[in-house]
């Protein structure tokens, strides 16, 4: 699905584009007038985990659960420690900050790396001489199945050179091969945040 369809959330809709058009989101750094979109600027992320703002809109995230998108490795357990009746745990940190459901189901289907199995990184993983932060890998592919995962809260560290977040209490699992998917969704949770559903 061409991301100009998609569905826009009021605050994501406020942000930033670059030259194509797609938003850009609130942890993203710019250099030379340009987004670094596989790269995450630690102070936007350190000020989002600190203020609890949606990594990618910015905005308040109130009270309750936040969500995530998940690669395939992580969609996989998840989904096998639901299939077995067993609680989901992971106590590793990860550099991907949380938001509000409607901007991470839209940051999922219009990111051309979390929407489909296929797409591949365009940059390398590591640091810059900046001190952005990256977890990429060129030419790494998504793969196997993603997800949009709902978690009672988040736990962050920020450190010189990092910000990191747990997340705990699995409260939504939304596997998707194609974050397409996910239309229906995002239109209903649209809906409810506008009164309408």
């Amino acid at each position: 699905m061409r991301f100009e369809l998609v569905p826009v959330p009021d605050e994501v809709g406020e942000r930033p584009r670059d030259a194509r058009g797609y938003p850009v989101p609130a942890i993203t750094p710019w250099r030379d007038g340009q987004p670094q979109f596989a790269l995450t600027d630690h102070d936007r992320s350190a000020d989002c985990a600190v203020e609890r703002k949606c990594s990618v809109c910015g905005a308040f995230m109130a009270r309750g659960p936040v969500w995530r998108v998940v690669g395939p490795a992580e969609s996989a357990e998840i989904a096998k420690a639901l299939a077995a009746g067993r609680p989901y745990r992971n106590l590793a940190p990860t550099m991907e900050g949380p938001g509000h459901r409607a901007c991470m189901l839209y940051a999922a289907m219009v990111c051309p790396f979390l929407a489909r199995p296929n797409a591949r990184r365009r940059v390398t993983a590591g640091e810059t001489a900046d001190g952005l932060t990256t977890a990429a890998v060129r030419g790494a592919a998504r793969g196997g199945t993603g997800a949009v995962v709902g978690f009672g809260d988040y736990e962050y560290a920020v450190t010189g050179a990092r910000v990191l977040f747990r997340f705990l209490d699995l409260v939504e699992f939304l596997p998707h091969e194609s974050a397409d998917e996910h239309l229906a969704e995002l239109r209903a949770e649209l809906a409810r945040a506008a009164g309408r559903g």
